[in-house]
């Protein structure tokens, strides 16, 4: 409408910002408060709510007693701001904003729960959105859960419009095609009627038969047939494609969005899940476009058509014929109830079953190696005996419902002889318009009985619909700033991150569960960090919060002076290396693993990667070499050789910021010197952070933070946390005095030098 004004807008609202603020999301509020058309904008940023009406800005400083309430009403959306006393203001806009609206409402919120900073780490939470108290360990409310598994309504199927917008001309054209092949299979029941009155009957009353009239009708009966193949072909042609097209695009979508995601969406679900939501249910909502609402649409179109026929025959007849379809639809009804919640649970209980596929089979080795192969056997049992109990009380109700329509059927058929022969015989119609009338009347319930079946199939579809617009409603936690701030613009004249940074009171919450609370640290660039501490001190969240899987709920993080919230997630992330505890390789060959982050490497730059790394020795060593393939996450391969994999595949992309999660953790002192010479290689010249088990990892790093409970307690190089004889000086003690147990039984195989430095678990 007015683009050229939001373009100023949002440049603007750059201008409007504060020092490290941050925008996360925006709204065009498109309607003044008497509904007409005019440009304004909405923005939330981390501290405040921005506004932008009539040329004036005004800002609310996010306070715990604000209130931002949703409503819409005739396609317009309001959005209304309230405190404790009184309303601050309200916008306006066309419901075509709406998805932003609900975005920035939902960050809102998350923005307002207050926080607790004494709230112990253990205490059992309450639901975000119903104050239930939640079962510990868990994020998932059970009130809620259980007000989620109400059957989905059949209205989610319109939302599949905007999949099917783009193919608007073919759904018409497929439209137009089914009205024709409806209209041509009208025709030969009429055709019977004069077949009748004017050959058959006068041929029985002593007429002769006209030749040339049978082979008019005749004719006239096959162009029918024909005509109406055609017809049907291409409508059923067209629609299919269709339907094809859409699918495909809906599991495009799904997919694309997926990936968009935050970790922690992933952590709630199960793989097989989320792979039979992409795959089985986009095919569902196929099928049921393509043939199920195709089939229905013709079915009412051919059930209005021979009504308008009979009427137009005979009124009284047709009323008669006509009078059963209630009846037959009232019972459509009630058991279509029945129906629709046990689809429900079968599809949970199905879930069940992939479930127990999708655990088994990666883990095969684990299952074989414990001899539980029976106990998985006797889970995979239960659950398909779930899934058959569920089929089997559905298929109770279900196998009822067909009989009893074709009951009905034939007593309205038996209805509409008795009627006709009574009107035959007081000369009210001729014997052919009774048996139009009956062929008609035929079709009728046949089409009454595949209309039934439209009920189960579209809950079926609207279920399926319902689980991927949960995909694609899920709004990812950690948003992308409507505005990114360019990484590669360097500071100070140098190109590319420093790779300094700065934390400054960041607290992060899992669920309710604080993680990390008001935690200070500045790692300069090029530093060298170890990061050391209980497991569940935190150290694995705050290398997740500082590559971004998750956003502090408080607090900053700082790249070089920006808050790393204001650059393109893709564009930040290019900038770090992650090598993790157990590195993941994708099924394919050893040069498409180490290219992953950089696809479009040669193979020189992939094989100095390799070098640097130590891994090109046993990379030559492998039958093809580089294009030796690797299994699926990896088998065939030892652990060490894994893990130089993967700091290959970190080396290639060169960033400025290097992750090290206890790279060396599970690896036999040789090749744990190797993966020490390619992480010496991997460190120069780059800000890193390694959280280190074994604390005689950390020999080479600047400084030790040492972190218990979310907090970092100590900071410092080795010799001086040793000297200061804390927390570190503790932790060193326990591994010096496991490894020395471990000594005692080791002491041939390991060479004396090395007790000196722990390296137990």
């Amino acid at each position: 409408m007015h683009h050229h004004h939001s373009v100023d807008i949002s440049s603007e609202l750059q201008s409007q910002l504060l020092d490290h603020e941050n925008a996360l999301a925006s709204l065009s509020v498109d309607l003044d408060s008497q509904l007409r058309f005019a440009p304004g904008l909405l923005a939330l940023t981390d501290r405040r709510l921005l506004s932008w009406q009539d040329g004036v800005w005004n800002n609310w400083p996010l306070a715990p007693d604000l209130v931002l309430r949703h409503s819409d009403h005739a396609g317009v959306g309001t959005l209304e701001l309230h405190n404790a006393q009184t309303r601050l203001a309200s916008w306006r806009y066309t419901l075509g904003a709406d998805p932003q609206a609900l975005r920035l409402l939902k960050l809102f919120e998350q923005r307002l729960v207050p926080l607790d900073p004494l709230a112990a780490l253990d205490d059992p939470g309450l639901c975000p959105t119903c104050h239930a108290p939640l079962p510990p360990d868990s994020d998932e409310c059970a009130v809620c859960q259980r007000e989620l598994h109400t059957p989905p309504s059949t209205w989610v199927l319109l939302r599949l419009w905007r999949f099917a917008k783009p193919y608007r001309k073919q759904l018409a054209a497929g439209f137009a095609l089914t009205m024709a092949s409806t209209a041509a299979s009208m025709i030969p029941p009429y055709l019977a009627i004069p077949l009748m009155d004017e050959i058959l009957i006068p041929f029985q009353n002593g007429q002769t038969i006209e030749p040339h009239k049978v082979v008019v009708y005749l004719g006239g009966l096959l162009a029918a047939a024909l005509v109406g193949w055609g017809l049907n072909w291409a409508r059923t042609y067209i629609l299919s494609l269709v339907s094809e097209r859409i699918g495909a695009d809906l599991r495009t979508t799904t997919f694309d969005h997926l990936l968009e995601l935050s970790l922690d969406y992933f952590g709630g679900k199960r793989t097989g899940d989320l792979m039979s939501r992409i795959g089985s249910e986009t095919d569902r909502i196929c099928v049921f476009l393509s043939l199920h609402a195709l089939d229905f649409a013709t079915d009412v179109l051919m059930i209005s058509m021979t009504a308008v026929i009979l009427f137009y025959q005979n009124p009284l007849l047709a009323l008669v014929t006509l009078i059963p379809l209630p009846f037959i639809a009232w019972m459509i009804h009630i058991v279509r109830d029945r129906l629709r919640t046990g689809f429900e649970k079968i599809d949970r209980v199905w879930s069940e079953v992939t479930n127990v596929l999708a655990d088994t089979i990666p883990g095969i080795r684990v299952v074989k190696a414990f001899a539980q192969e029976k106990r998985e056997a006797q889970r995979f049992r239960t659950a398909n005996r779930h899934n058959l109990e569920a089929n089997d009380r559905l298929n109770k109700v279900w196998s009822l419902f067909s009989p009893t329509v074709s009951l009905l059927t034939e007593i309205g058929l038996l209805v509409v002889w008795a009627f006709g022969i009574w009107l035959v015989s007081k000369q009210q119609i001729t014997v052919g318009v009774l048996t139009a009338f009956v062929a008609y009347i035929g079709r009728f319930y046949t089409r009454l009985d595949s209309m039934s079946r439209i009920v189960s199939v579209t809950q079926k579809a609207a279920a399926g619909a319902k689980r991927i617009f949960d995909i694609l409603d899920h709004v990812s936690n950690v948003p992308e700033p409507t505005q990114p701030v360019p990484v590669s613009a360097g500071m100070a004249g140098v190109a590319g991150v420093r790779g300094q940074i700065e934390m400054k009171g960041i607290g992060f919450r899992y669920g309710n569960r604080a993680v990390i609370r008001d935690l200070d640290l500045v790692i300069r660039p090029g530093e060298m960090i170890g990061l050391v501490g209980h497991s569940g001190s935190g150290k694995s969240t705050l290398v997740n919060l500082i590559c971004r899987f998750y956003d502090v709920t408080d607090g900053s993080i700082q790249v070089d002076g920006t808050d790393i919230r204001r650059f393109a997630v893709a564009d930040y992330r290019r900038n770090i290396g992650l090598v993790l505890q157990e590195p993941f390789l994708f099924f394919g060959t050893i040069a498409e693993n180490i290219a992953y982050g950089r696809p479009d490497a040669t193979h020189r730059e992939i094989v100095a990667a390799a070098r640097a790394a130590h891994a090109h020795e046993f990379i030559l060593r492998l039958p093809q070499g580089y294009d030796s393939l690797v299994g699926e996450r990896g088998q065939g391969l030892s652990g060490g050789e894994r893990q130089r994999i993967s700091i290959a595949r970190a080396l290639l992309i060169d960033p400025r910021i290097l992750i090290l999660d206890e790279a060396t953790s599970s690896v036999d002192t040789e090749t744990e010197n190797e993966i020490q010479k390619a992480l010496d290689n991997l460190v120069k010249g780059r800000t890193t952070i390694a959280i280190a088990h074994r604390l005689s990892t950390l020999r080479k790093a600047d400084r030790l933070v040492v972190m218990d409970r979310g907090r970092v307690v100590e900071v410092g190089p080795h010799e001086e946390l040793m000297a200061r004889e804390g927390a570190y000086w503790r932790l060193y003690q326990a591994q010096l005095r496991r490894t020395e147990s471990e000594d005692e039984g080791l002491s041939l195989s390991r060479p004396v030098e090395h007790s000196a430095h722990p390296a137990g678990g």
